[in-house]
């Protein structure tokens, strides 16, 4: 139902299918929307389509959707990343009054989004970059919403926000993440995780498939099976709807029909740039994006393959089936638990660099619904950080210690088993180098020092006493103190 006479609680500016899906769930939930495209022909198509569902309010110009908002307006843009990003939001803040906010749902580089958020407030509107993670179906039944921005904002905001967000235990998956760019960097973070966790769970497959000799079909059943334990997850669940799939045209298991090159957007790989930034080690983020760059590089792996790579000696399994299937679950929970501890780290160091005071418990409580790494164990992270919200890394808290114990022999066996079948493993074995690397008494990276300090004369720290040094490599290799 359409009222061009009543004014709207939220407007929806971009109908494509995320911003129609939002909007219908808005409309769904009670608020009168309204919905501005710049090619008018998707709002008719959204009111013809679904204007029973709700109360929506079509405009075809910015100044007549901006008019049919209630004040303090509110208005959420879904549009393309970027110039167009700018372009609307510029449009929008030259026509709204003080105080009214404008809101980025889009996957937006939060770098961009601290410099709209300050020259939107410079024009004395408030500007909220929010991440909303479900894909289509979260966005029309319920999404994990991460909005940043002014906190005056979110009070406006708030209400409307968790009105459409998913439900947890009662709790909406929605929280004010923190101010400017706080809640896409969140978003950022969570869908680097994202791609660890599928790249993990991509590798599972390609064990039991190549190793254990498996069909899709089968190992299907066993993802359906992973799903009702620890792995309870939505990508474990998909990913069973996945495998069981045959392909309509030839009756092929659909995962051989589709090419194996993996695309992206960019998420994962700001993820991974920005834990280079903060010197953060996020492996097995970022050796899932070089993952899906290196499935992409056909042309380089056609050559390969063409070229015949020598492989060594490949062994076959030699292990129990039932077994090893058991070894690849707990090695996964393993890499997925070092994915998810990873990704807190990386939200840590970015809050404190940025002075956001992000909590974490906030984030564990939003991501168990709606989002795409909603998984049963983020209670027990939740649960981590009540009790210590200053863990130095997740995998600390004593009970995913405990769960460690029981999942490290089986991790170290799969790595060493994918090395011997010749089966790339690159995010269990990254995510188990790093564990290997925090529970280390010393690092290699006493020698490197030393390269450094030999070449560069960059100096060096020692065990035994307090100071910076140096060794006159090219004289008579004294020890110099230089402060």
């Amino acid at each position: 139902m359409t009222d061009k006479n009543e004014l709207a609680q939220i407007g929806v500016v971009g109908l494509a299918v995320m911003g129609s899906n939002l909007a219908r769930n808005f409309a769904r939930n009670g608020n009168t929307v309204a919905v501005y495209n710049r090619s008018p022909e998707k709002t008719h198509a959204l009111i013809e389509a679904h204007g029973e569902e709700g109360n929506f309010v079509p405009s075809e110009t910015i100044e007549d959707f901006v008019a049919s908002l209630e004040r303090p307006r509110k208005a959420i843009i879904m549009v393309k990343a970027g110039k167009a990003t700018d372009a609307v939001i510029d449009q929008l803040a030259e026509a709204m009054d003080e105080g009214d906010v404008i809101i980025d749902g889009g996957n937006a580089l939060f770098t961009d989004t601290i410099r709209r958020e300050k020259d939107v407030a410079a024009r004395g509107k408030h500007f909220v970059g929010a991440g909303i993670s479900g894909g289509e179906e979260g966005a029309l039944n319920g999404p994990a919403i991460m909005p940043g921005g002014p906190k005056e904002s979110w009070e406006t905001l708030g209400p409307i926000l968790e009105s459409i967000a998913a439900n947890v235990d009662g709790t909406p998956c929605v929280t004010h993440i923190g101010p400017d760019g706080a809640g896409h960097f969140v978003k950022m973070v969570h869908n680097g995780i994202e791609y660890a966790d599928m790249q993990v769970i991509g590798e599972a497959y390609q064990l039991l498939r190549y190793g254990a000799g498996m069909e899709p079909a089968e190992i299907a059943e066993v993802f359906r099976e992973w799903n009702s334990g620890d792995l309870d997850s939505y990508l474990i669940e998909i990913t069973a709807e996945v495998l069981a799939q045959k392909d309509p045209e030839t009756g092929a298991p659909l995962v051989d029909v589709i090419m194996d090159a993996a695309g992206q957007k960019g998420t994962g790989r700001w993820t991974a740039i920005n834990g280079l930034e903060l010197g953060v080690p996020i492996t097995g983020i970022a050796e899932s994006v070089f993952a899906r760059a290196l499935s992409s590089s056909t042309a380089q792996r056609s050559a390969a393959q063409e070229g015949q790579l020598p492989a060594g000696t490949i062994k076959e399994l030699d292990v129990d089936k039932s077994e090893f299937i058991e070894d690849v679950r707990r090695a996964l929970y393993a890499a997925k638990l070092i994915a998810y501890s990873q990704g807190f780290d990386e939200i840590k160091a970015g809050s404190e660099e940025f002075g956001w005071d992000v909590d974490p418990r906030d984030l564990a409580t939003i991501w168990r619904g709606g989002c795409i790494i909603r998984a049963k164990f983020l209670d027990r992270i939740r649960a981590a950080y009540d009790k210590n919200a200053d863990l130095p890394a997740l995998i600390l808290d004593p009970y995913f210690k405990g769960e460690l114990e029981d999942l490290i022999d089986p991790w170290r066996r799969v790595v060493v088993a994918a090395t011997q079948l010749g089966l790339p493993a690159p995010v269990f074995a990254s995510s188990l180098s790093y564990y290997d690397s925090l529970r280390a008494e010393r690092l290699p990276a006493a020698l490197i020092q030393g390269q450094r300090d030999f070449f560069g004369a960059h100096t060096f720290k020692r065990t035994d006493k307090p100071g910076t040094f140096h060794i006159e490599w090219s004289g008579d290799r004294s020890l110099t103190q230089t402060d």
